[in-house]
């Protein structure tokens, strides 16, 4: 049986380590965990993050038994005004400093090529980590991750876009468009940093571990990718550098209908994925099973290296070939 992996779950103490470019989390993430200082906030060089936390009620704010304690930035210059808008009591100028402070890490950035170097101390460790998506880009990488969760060491990644309302929603309703045929999924900026969001939306479509390759017609700055699934459906998402405007636009056609949503609520869909969190911290129990994310990020490394090798078609048996 699953046991806590936090001593008492009445009082998780977490640090938030890290913050990249184009990339708000620790400010968002923190406030959603300790509440925010209102009129610090507003200085938030990220102006989405203020508009959706002043739109929610007081009593939103808070996740029961746990708390963001110390808060670690690449940029020291950033960390203070992070630490006072997101009410954090800890800023450390090496992130190493938290081990022995903290019951548990998130890693908040979303340059998956930098995570296995930012996760490894606390992993080996044996902290439990929560990493953003994408867990990884890199093949090697991945296969290191899987090594890891192997051992037992706790390790979560999602995007908050599996936890969307809108996607429930659409999922719920699924039934309603007879026998799937196309999904279609949008999103903005590169497809190495917010392609999992469209995947992660669209993955609880199709049942698990059935997805078959990948091909990549497009470029760096606009990558059309065809995904196939053993069930004979299709999934085409889309990831266009300067694409804001249609950030979150889903599709779902089938036989007899059709399905269509739009991420809208940020604030409801990170609360639920930091909630998920907190909850395996306190049951051991996973929200979904690691092998899914090992199968995300294969579709992810698949569709660059699609790309990059011609736009040929490139088989997930391909990727961190043996690794899962």
């Amino acid at each position: 049986m699953p046991q806590p992996l936090v001593l008492d779950p009445n009082d998780i103490r977490i640090a938030m380590l890290g913050m990249v470019d184009g990339n708000g989390h620790p400010y968002s993430w923190s406030a959603i965990f300790n509440g925010y200082n209102r009129e610090v906030m507003a200085h938030c060089p990220y102006p989405g993050i203020p508009e959706y936390l002043n739109a929610q009620p007081t009593d939103a704010f808070g996740i029961a038994g746990a708390r963001v304690t110390h808060l670690w930035c690449d940029d020291p210059a950033e960390a203070e005004d992070v630490a006072k808008a997101s009410l954090i009591d800890e800023i450390v100028s090496d992130p190493l400093d938290v081990i022995g402070q903290v019951d548990a890490v998130i890693i908040p950035t979303d340059k998956g090529e930098e995570h296995l170097d930012r996760a490894r101390p606390f992993i080996e460790a044996g902290i439990p980590v929560f990493i953003d998506k994408p867990l990884t880009i890199v093949e090697d990488h991945l296969v290191q991750f899987i090594g890891w969760q192997r051992e037992g060491k706790p390790i979560l990644s999602t995007s908050c876009m599996r936890y969307a309302k809108e996607f429930e929603i659409a999922r719920k309703k699924q039934m309603m468009i007879g026998e799937p045929r196309l999904i279609i999924m949008t999103t903005p900026k590169s497809w190495e940093r917010y392609g999992i969001h469209a995947l992660e939306a669209v993955y609880p479509f199709l049942d698990p571990g059935g997805y078959i390759d990948v091909l990549n017609t497009g470029s760096e700055s606009s990558n059309i990718v065809h995904i196939r699934h053993e069930s004979g459906v299709d999934t085409v998402l889309a990831a266009f550098g300067d694409m804001y405007g249609a950030f979150g636009c889903m599709n779902v056609y089938g036989t007899d209908g059709v399905l269509t949503k739009q991420f809208e609520d940020t604030f409801f869909a990170f609360k639920a994925q930091l909630v998920a969190f907190v909850e395996y911290l306190k049951t051991g129990n996973l929200p979904f099973s690691f092998e899914e994310t090992v199968e995300l990020m294969k579709i992810v490394i698949a569709g660059i290296k699609s790309r990059e090798e011609g736009n040929r078609r490139v088989a997930l048996s391909e990727v961190a070939n043996g690794s899962s």
